[in-house]
């Protein structure tokens, strides 16, 4: 059987860790060729080794960093197939008149402008070779808010709508854009999410999801997989919830 992705070049930023490292790993096990991109090097050489990857420093909120990581990208392959915007922040949770500009700024630039930054490098791209597929990972935070997490769950429902506004101006040139909301996780995030990780806070939060448990950088993987692969070439706008029925 064909690998679902061989011949596909992939760039997937907050790579080195969390769900960017199950989505690369996943790529990666179906044949597709992928740039580990994230702000800590270390980790984006470490999981570009076990996947026969490129590993890229990008900071994704600044737009000469994320010029540079398209043009690597494409001096090594010459195309990019599918990009997948994961790497996010969040602020601690905390009362929404309390969160400092500096939190709100770093939220709404890694979580929102990015999406604007790699659109206007990568776009042109996928525009010239009548085809792409890009998937931004946002949040059940921006369907079913949290209290405290105010601006993040905003910049979550930013991402949610831009990507169905990409998706209705990009279909005429072949592109599809789609949003995984994943639940929160077993990744580097979820301290933040909580405020604090103990067993009570844990038990808490996990009695808010249906299936019992939290999804994992798999779980990111398999959805993201799908919608990135040609098996979903009739799909795009799509925000779809990988939440084990959080958003019910």
């Amino acid at each position: 059987m064909s690998k679902r992705l061989e011949g596909k070049t992939a760039i997937v930023t907050g790579a080195g860790s969390g769900f960017g490292a199950g989505i690369a790993q996943a790529f990666a096990r179906e044949g597709a060729a992928v740039m580990v991109a994230d702000i800590n090097g270390k980790a984006a050489e470490s999981i570009a080794s076990q996947i026969s990857g490129v590993a890229q420093v990008v900071d994704v909120s600044d737009g000469a960093s994320v010029a540079a990581m398209s043009k690597a990208a494409m001096d090594t392959w010459g195309q990019i197939d599918i990009l997948v915007n994961n790497a996010g922040v969040t602020h601690l949770p905390t009362p929404l008149e309390d969160v400092s500009e500096p939190d709100f700024d770093r939220v709404l630039a890694v979580n929102a402008k990015s999406v604007y930054l790699t659109a206007r490098e990568i776009v042109p791209v996928m525009k010239q070779a009548r085809k792409g597929a890009i998937l931004n990972i946002a949040s059940t935070a921006g369907v079913s808010p949290r209290p405290r997490l105010n601006w993040y769950n905003a910049s979550k429902g930013w991402m949610i709508t831009a990507t169905k506004a990409m998706a209705v101006e990009l279909a005429p040139s072949g592109i599809r854009v789609n949003a995984l909301n994943p639940v929160a996780g077993e990744t580097p995030l979820l301290k933040s999410f909580m405020g604090e990780d103990t067993p009570e806070i844990r038990a808490k939060f996990l009695a808010t999801i249906p299936l019992g448990r939290f999804s994992t950088p798999e779980d990111m993987g398999n959805a993201a997989l799908y919608l990135c692969s040609d098996e979903a070439s009739m799909i795009t706008g799509v925000a779809m919830e990988v939440d084990g029925g959080r958003c019910i």
